[in-house]
């Protein structure tokens, strides 16, 4: 059997797919992924021996600009991603007998999987897209300091129109063109009524929060068994546990303050400084710093005193099966969820508020460090599963046959 693997999204969006990739292929089918052509996304699929079929610009090239982008800038991106995977998933899933697609709203690919008569799944990572009758903690459009639960299925609606604004008329234009009847709804369509979600059920629980039927497989974890850098390990073993600063993805206009006073609240604790580079080239203002590039985090967060992060899914699922405390400042996306679940699992701290101060971060970090939380984080980490993968690829290759 063979299975073609899609997203359009950061490191979070694609390791889990490489992840599948790797478990449906020691189950015996052939996977391959159709992902956006990043260097580091070719290393991390070359490292694991799985095909790449380029498809759309390059992430870090959206990203990495040094201003947001603009309303126009969307646009853009939703014609240019939906006529892609018209074009590159019609050739890289012609001798498939599944697609499975996630990242950002993948309008087109449940379209090229209906015209070549194959099985097709919508995968995500948080309930955040889900239709719910509540916000999960920590989710409220543009104030991320707020965790209370609301009903929030007028603002579904909304989404449903802001999709529609975005993909409807380009993606309605390619099915004219392949023969296919328009969509009204590309939100619903895209989703399908039982999307798959591949979070942890410890970290994102799912009963009864969707009114969607949802399949919840666990994480999708890509085992990494590369050993630390020497200057690491030696870093590593020349004091007290240091603590971690990264931010992912995070773009650059967004990581650098944050990153800066993060780094001062880890200084105000007495705590030595692990920063990671990440997409934004982060670079430390004094010599007190180790940086890091891209290295095993799974190893690597077992022997740090905190990770503070952006709020990522992958971070954050990464830190709890470690058992490293975090403190998570969270600005876009799923990023409040993740922050709202540390915290209600007790498992780390977030940073209330649009902008972190040295003083508020210290603050959060000091409670992330406490002992208790050291001791719940360790809980945790025993419950978080890791074959969310295997699970999946069982369940795909089974809904395939």
């Amino acid at each position: 059997m063979r299975v073609l693997l899609t997203s359009w999204g950061s490191r979070g969006d694609v390791e889990p797919l490489v992840a599948l990739a790797v478990a449906l292929r020691e189950l015996g089918a052939e996977a391959r992924l159709c992902v956006p052509p990043d260097e580091e996304f070719a290393e991390l699929l070359g490292r694991a021996g799985v095909p790449l079929v380029p498809f759309g610009p390059a992430v870090h090239s959206i990203v990495a600009r040094p201003e947001p982008p603009t309303v126009e800038d969307a646009f853009r991106l939703a014609r240019e991603l939906v006529t892609a995977r018209f074009e590159t998933l019609t050739a890289a899933a012609e001798d498939c007998d599944a697609l499975v697609a996630t990242g950002l709203m993948p309008a087109g690919a449940r379209d090229v999987a209906e015209k070549l008569g194959i099985h097709y799944v919508l995968a995500c990572f948080h309930l955040l897209g889900l239709p719910s009758r509540h916000f999960p903690p920590g989710r409220r459009p543009g104030k991320p300091s707020q965790r209370e639960e609301t009903d929030n299925r007028a603002l579904w609606e909304q989404d449903a129109q802001r999709v529609n604004d975005l993909y409807g008329e380009v993606l309605n234009s390619h099915r004219a063109a392949i023969g296919l009847p328009p969509v009204a709804n590309v939100r619903d369509h895209v989703l399908t009524g039982q999307p798959w979600l591949a979070a942890d059920p410890v970290l994102c629980p799912s009963e009864g929060r969707t009114e969607l039927d949802v399949v919840q497989t666990g994480a999708w974890i890509l085992p990494d068994e590369r050993p630390l850098p020497d200057d690491l390990e030696a870093f590593l073993d020349d004091g007290a546990p240091p603590v971690y600063v990264g931010f992912g993805s995070m773009a650059p206009h967004v990581a650098r303050e944050a990153a800066r006073v993060a780094v001062e609240a880890v200084r105000a604790q007495g705590r030595r400084v692990l920063l990671a580079r990440g997409w934004a080239g982060l670079t430390p203002d004094g010599g007190d710093c180790f940086v890091i590039g891209e290295v095993n985090q799974q190893a690597l967060f077992r022997r740090v005193a905190a990770v503070v992060h952006h709020g990522g899914a992958g971070t954050t699922t990464t830190a709890a099966r470690a058992g490293a405390p975090q403190v998570i400042v969270p600005r876009i996306a799923d990023q409040p969820f993740w922050a709202g679940r540390v915290t209600a699992l007790g498992i780390g701290a977030t940073h209330d508020g649009p902008a972190p101060t040295v003083d508020s971060l210290s603050a959060a970090l000091a409670a992330a460090l406490a002992p208790g939380t050291r001791a719940r984080a360790t809980e945790v980490a025993g419950q978080v599963r890791g074959d969310g993968a295997a699970v999946a690829a069982k369940l795909l290759l089974s809904e395939a046959a």
